[in-house]
């Protein structure tokens, strides 16, 4: 329940290497204290990990940050940070296997800089106004393309300090990271984690196919979003991945069938991205629980897990116009109303020309008026009568 700013002197501590200061009261900028007194001349900073995520600090994303070039795990997710998302982090921040900036107001598009990470494993831009397209350089983060174990990031997670009785004890960081649709806490095992979550932005354009290259993934999240296109058909080459999200989208096309082989999936999010086309089969995707809230939301699939199957969507009729209703409509006035004039056009002429015609309807006109008028005075006339009676 710590309150207030961060105080700038902690800058004066150049041997830090951890600093936990998350779920605080925490607030204010720290935009500003680089240039105080205590680091106007100031070296680089030797912290590797630095998390004040779920506080309410606000402003710029900290300049400070740039002096700290061994960070090899950051997260200041959760806080009301605000500006474009820094394209320096690529370039200072060059140790940079896990960075969290989840729930900011940062916005922008995601810089190309940012992928020159070579040992990102874990990135989550999730919950900001993250906007245009995935890069394609994407494919040079190595640390999510190679299956490999971190020892740069065991070394950042877990640190040796000594107690009040001399002994030394392994401080473990413990850490809850959104996957599989839900929020799981992970503590030394964090280091295996391989994420990438743009959930809840505004991106657009297709799911790159480079996207596939990222075969070390154990999670990837893409949810609400405006992706556009198909899937891309090399997705099944994420074998690794246990947590799929595409839901919420405007993708279109049929589902890749390689989706089937990716034999460690145990969740998957395709509800509300209206895919087309029967859904693939698999050993592994009869497994997944809750199979039909997988694609809610979707009326052009079918097949098993849903009700719906191939017989029962309706199949178009030979000749038949399957264009929008409002298309019909348009051309029944236009073909209606060329017939109409003409019709009016000819009754006109006849009159005009047909004296005989012309009288003998105007003579029908008069008959049908006094015997109408004779019906309606009658009518009234009796009705007054039974009312006086």
């Amino acid at each position: 329940m710590i309150s207030g700013a961060i105080p700038s002197s902690l800058c004066k501590l150049r041997s830090l290497r951890s600093l936990d200061l998350s779920r605080n009261n925490l607030n204010g900028s720290i935009t500003d204290f680089p240039v105080n007194e205590y680091n106007t001349n100031m070296t680089d900073l030797r912290i590797v990990n630095l998390s004040f995520r779920n506080n309410n600090l606000s402003g710029e994303f900290p300049s400070l940050l740039q002096k700290c070039p061994r960070l090899i795990f950051l997260d200041p997710g959760h806080n009301q940070f605000s500006g474009a998302l820094p394209a320096w982090i690529g370039e200072k921040l060059s140790s940079l296997s896990f960075l969290r900036l989840r729930s900011n107001m940062l916005y922008g598009h995601i810089p190309n800089k940012l992928t020159e990470l070579v040992n990102l494993q874990y990135l989550d831009l999730g919950y900001k106004n993250i906007s245009g397209s995935i890069p394609r350089s994407i494919i040079n983060c190595t640390g999510m393309t190679q299956t490999r174990e971190n020892d740069d990031l065991r070394d950042a997670f877990t640190s040796g300090v000594y107690s009040a009785g001399n002994e030394l004890v392994d401080y473990t960081e413990n850490l809850t990271v959104l996957t599989k649709g839900q929020e799981r806490l992970y503590t030394g095992e964090i280091i295996y984690m391989v994420n990438l979550d743009l959930s809840c932005n505004s991106l657009m354009g297709e799911i790159t196919e480079e996207i596939s290259a990222l075969v070390a993934l154990k999670s990837m999240n893409l949810s609400w979003n405006n992706f556009n296109g198909k899937i891309p058909e090399n997705i099944g080459a994420l074998m690794q991945v246990e947590s799929l999200d595409l839901s919420h989208n405007d993708l279109s096309g049929e589902i890749p069938s390689s989706l089937s082989t990716l034999t460690s999936l145990s969740h998957l999010n395709l509800s509300y991205y209206n895919p087309r086309g029967k859904i693939p089969t698999g050993n592994q995707l009869q497994t997944l629980e809750d199979p039909a809230y997988i694609y809610i939301g979707n009326p052009g699939l079918y097949g098993p897990p849903l009700s719906v199957n191939c017989s029962s969507q309706p199949k178009p009729i030979p000749g038949e116009n399957h264009g929008d209703a409002s298309e019909d409509l348009v051309s029944f006035f236009l073909a209606m109303g060329p017939g109409y004039v003409m019709g009016l056009w000819v009754v006109f002429c006849t009159f005009l020309f047909k004296r005989r015609w012309r009288v003998s309807w105007y003579s029908l006109c008069d008959r049908l008026y006094d015997w109408v008028y004779v019906q309606v005075a009658v009518t009234w006339s009796s009705l007054r009568g039974k009312i006086n009676g």
